[in-house]
């Protein structure tokens, strides 16, 4: 469901051509051929069709409607809800889940999809030799959970301990062993279902099947029809005859081809929103504000000895970014109306939480927030010893080093180009000087994850329902922990006590009681300020009044299958 939640948000950002188009076998049919498929567009070509290896936006989408998992997310009450599992339920001492499921599930092929699928899909996530990334979230202290297979309709799992988040982790994609147990047993399964791969080969259960891919122009899917579904009346789902997904890489490109009536569904950026609430009526097109983003965007300071301690030489610069006094000051000068208002348009809200609002269980609402005051900022400053003890203009430390450091973004975000300029600004006003340039996207990561060469970032970090998918950021040996990654033991008392309470969240089954671990965590990243959260934009949908049953949040859209187009 994250998948198609990804490639729906991916779908409606981006947009393409082709209802103009001449007759050609290289492009899909003009739409009055197709009246009820859905044009949507992604924003590049996948990098596989194999939803095990799948890591990308543009992978998931080209495949999140050809697979399904056990359960899947109801973005409407964030539970999860039966899916090729009718039932489950799990014994008194919260380790032996036992799902139940249905009997009229057939792959694209026609063979009956069995309990034996389940059993072979999670061998190959736990295969060494089969890089993924479900592996992670599904272990339990380091331990995979034992899958058995009762009978044709019964999956069993067995865990070493109680493990909460593991509903919300068993939804992984699906994948027949019939076709695919020869590669894992052979060791080629990492091979297996590229993109030069003849998209009849895809075998499935999901509403649709992929038919044609042309890279760089679109992939087409077609409604399956032997799909187990029905509606409340019995009528067999998904609605839709198919589905074109077209692929753009321009952001200007796809507004305007929204604009023209080439596609159904655009998620607008914020300096569109106005324009297409103006042309709403002439368009025949609806402005839907979603909520705001789950995810959340924020600065951080390198604290990692990695880089700042060198032949027995510490870099003064990891005792500022060590400092809470000098993460205060920094905090206090982060002006987040004006970001808001100039690089949002007006359509955010300022973060505080590193959970988002939206994620009503486990967001914590009760932290307040570092008010924009540069004055206080200076104070404190001051007050922690950072003094012009020179008067150039610029500030010292106590032994006399200038307060100098990078700030860093990914290039070509506009949005975070934008902030990062509003926090230079501010914090050149305090005294320090602040060299600032965006990084391409890859360097950027290599030095976050590799050489550890950055001082200060603003970077993002998206959101989901469950909170223990953020361990591996939140926990000090976690390789995305990114202000000190990897580390062999807590090298602070808070991040220990983070480490304590993300293993107390996880064997707590109760989420009433769960929660009160995530708010925790959420104040202590707020008082310690390993990362300091800046601006949460507001999300909105734009589509055509055609569309029936489109029901967008910002987890994903609502049933999906019921979606159709007016007759």
């Amino acid at each position: 469901m994250k998948a198609r939640f990804m490639t729906m948000l991916v779908l409606a950002s981006l947009a393409l051509s082709w209802s103009c188009s001449r007759e050609n076998t290289s492009e899909p049919r003009p739409q009055k051929a197709r009246a009820r498929y859905l044009t949507t567009a992604t924003i590049s070509d996948p990098k596989t069709f194999n939803p095990i290896l799948s890591v990308d936006a543009a992978s998931g989408a080209a495949t999140g409607d050809l697979f399904e998992g056990l359960v899947r997310t109801n973005p409407l009450t964030t539970e999860q809800e039966p899916l090729l599992a009718e039932r489950w339920e799990v014994d008194e001492s919260g380790t032996r889940w036992t799902f139940h499921l249905r009997r009229n599930v057939r792959w694209f092929d026609g063979q009956p999809f069995t309990s034996a699928d389940v059993v072979f899909t999670f061998q190959t996530v736990f295969d060494e030799r089969v890089p993924n990334s479900f592996r992670h979230v599904l272990l339990v202290d380091g331990q995979p959970p034992k899958v058995e297979a009762p009978d044709d309709s019964t999956v069993r799992f067995t865990l070493p301990r109680p493990f909460a988040p593991f509903l919300n982790a068993v939804g992984i994609p699906l994948i027949p062993k019939h076709i695919l147990e020869p590669s894992l047993r052979d060791g080629t399964f990492a091979q297996q279902w590229a993109i030069d791969t003849p998209p009849e080969k895809l075998v499935g259960t999901g509403p649709y099947r992929m038919t044609r891919f042309v890279p760089a122009q679109f992939i087409e899917f077609q409604r399956n029809h032997d799909y187990w579904m029905r509606d409340e009346q019995g009528a067999p789902l998904p609605y839709l005859e198919g589905r074109v997904q077209l692929i753009v890489p321009d952001q200007d490109t796809t507004y305007l081809k929204f604009m023209a009536g080439q596609t159904d569904v655009h998620y607008p950026r914020p300096e569109e929103i106005a324009e297409l609430r103006q042309k709403a009526d002439t368009l025949k097109i609806s402005v839907q504000e979603v909520g705001l983003d789950p995810g959340s965007t924020f600065v951080a300071f390198n604290r990692n000895p990695a880089h700042y301690v060198r032949e027995g030489k510490r870099d003064p610069r990891l005792d500022w970014f060590t400092d809470r006094n000098f993460l205060r000051a920094i905090a206090h000068a982060i002006d987040k109306q004006s970001m808001i208002v100039n690089c949002l348009n007006g359509y955010g809200k300022p973060a505080v939480a590193e959970i988002s609002p939206e994620n009503k269980l486990y967001h914590n609402p009760n932290l307040k927030d570092y008010e924009y005051d540069l004055d206080l900022a200076r104070k404190i400053l001051d007050e922690a010893g950072y003094r012009d003890r020179d008067g150039d203009g610029w500030r010292e430390d106590p032994r006399g080093n200038v307060i100098e450091f990078s700030l860093t973004t990914n290039a070509g975000n506009q949005v975070r180009e934008k902030m990062c300029s509003i926090l230079k600004e501010d914090w050149t006003k305090l005294g320090m000087k602040v060299n600032y340039r965006p990084l391409d996207f890859q360097t950027l990561v290599e030095k976050l994850s590799t050489n550890y060469d950055w001082d200060a970032v603003l970077i993002g970090f998206t959101g989901t329902i469950e909170p223990n998918n953020s361990a591996n950021f939140l926990r000090s040996s976690g390789n995305l922990h990114f202000w000190h990654p990897n580390q062999p033991e807590p090298a602070t008392p808070w991040e220990a006590e983070i480490d304590q309470l993300l293993d107390q969240g996880s064997r707590e089954l109760d989420p009433q009681k769960r929660r009160q671990y995530y708010w925790r965590i959420q104040e202590i990243l707020h008082e310690q300020l390993p990362i300091i959260m800046t601006v949460r934009d507001l999300r909105f949908v734009s589509y055509r009044n055609s569309l029936q049953n489109f029901r967008p949040t910002v987890w994903g859209l609502y049933r999906p299958e019921l979606i159709r187009f007016a007759e």
